[in-house]
């Protein structure tokens, strides 16, 4: 019996050299730079058809949706969160899990909900496409959006949208395969802490990368020849600001608190395996078996970590635990 064959996408051939083109370099390129994807897929759909504006959402929670990226009319969207109704595109896509055409309803559903970029103007065609995460069981979870749209009206022929399904296709397993990639690190005991539980240090860390970014560019700017006086000033004060905030984010990590590191280096080893049990959620039984000791050596461990923390519940333990493993 041969195999079950998937049918090809139905795009001429203009297009499909595009989308071939940018798989490569999204594969290549975009592993883990979300707003170089987002920007490059948004240049990607425009190379297909015409594209006034492209926005890039998130569910989070019952009713909020947030807009990492945006783009509209030749202009970077301020990236913002809005709540939906329930008449709303947002609203309307989890509903019907597909695709949206401004087709289907003139555009009410998009017109509905809370305007994103420029409020002034209407869009006279969209295509805004659904993306899931993967579930074992059941149907996948809709987690966000992709959304192209245009000031003129009919703009989206059937080889546009099925274009821009695929493209929003190959963003979904970007982004699904870290979150694969972040169960993996659950499978580590107390992992669930280290991928959910954002810290000061996580950030601070961060930003102080990107802001170091911001100053070197700068930083080469100063040394081109033909800079004027003008620009060279704005210049040198890019790049003071930037090293003042380099210096002030640094003194900031100092100030967080070192509570949780220092409490639990002051544990035993055998006090920090219970530890990190107790932060996964183990009760006595668990703990037991998991370590190979007896219940009596269990309780007696808790007893020295709850008096050297301070603490009278295990759960105030599990909690100041997974604060300093999520460091």
């Amino acid at each position: 019996m041969e195999g079950h064959k998937t049918a090809p996408l139905r795009v001429d051939a203009e297009t499909a050299i595009i989308l071939r083109e940018a798989y490569h370099k999204i594969e290549a390129l975009f592993r883990s730079d979300h707003y170089g994807l987002y920007d490059y897929v948004r240049v990607v759909a425009g190379k297909v058809s015409h594209v006034d504006a492209f926005f890039v959402g998130f569910l989070q929670g019952t009713s909020r949706v947030r807009y990492p990226y945006g783009y509209d009319d030749g202009e970077y969207v301020n990236p913002d969160t809005h709540n939906f109704g329930p008449d709303g595109q947002t609203a309307w896509l989890i509903k019907h899990r597909q695709t949206y055409r401004f087709a289907y309803d003139n555009g009410s559903a998009l017109h509905a909900g809370v305007p994103v970029g420029d409020a002034a103007r209407r869009s006279a065609d969209a295509v805004t496409v659904p993306i899931f995460r993967s579930a074992k069981d059941g149907p996948g979870q809709l987690f966000g959006l992709l959304s192209m749209q245009s000031y003129t009206p009919r703009s989206y022929d059937d080889n546009a949208v099925r274009a821009f399904e695929w493209l929003c296709s190959v963003v979904e397993r970007v982004l699904t395969r870290e979150g694969e990639d972040r169960e993996a690190l659950r499978r580590l005991p107390a992992g669930d802490v280290g991928p959910n539980l954002l810290t000061s240090d996580h950030v601070v860390e961060y930003l102080t990368h990107r802001v170091a970014s911001i100053r070197e560019i700068a930083g080469e700017a100063l040394d081109e020849p033909e800079v004027s006086t003008t620009v060279h000033t704005h210049l040198e004060r890019i790049v003071d600001v930037a090293e003042h905030i380099q210096s002030e984010l640094i003194e900031m990590l100092m100030e967080a608190d070192e509570g949780p590191e220092r409490r639990f280096t002051s544990l035993t080893k055998a006090q920090q395996g219970v530890a990190v049990l107790l932060a996964d959620g183990l009760d006595n039984d668990q703990l037991a078996a998991e370590l190979g000791v007896s219940l009596n050596t269990v309780k007696t461990h808790l007893s020295a970590i709850l008096r050297k923390y301070g603490l009278r519940y295990r759960a105030q333990v599990a909690e100041d635990v997974r604060r300093y493993l999520a460091r």
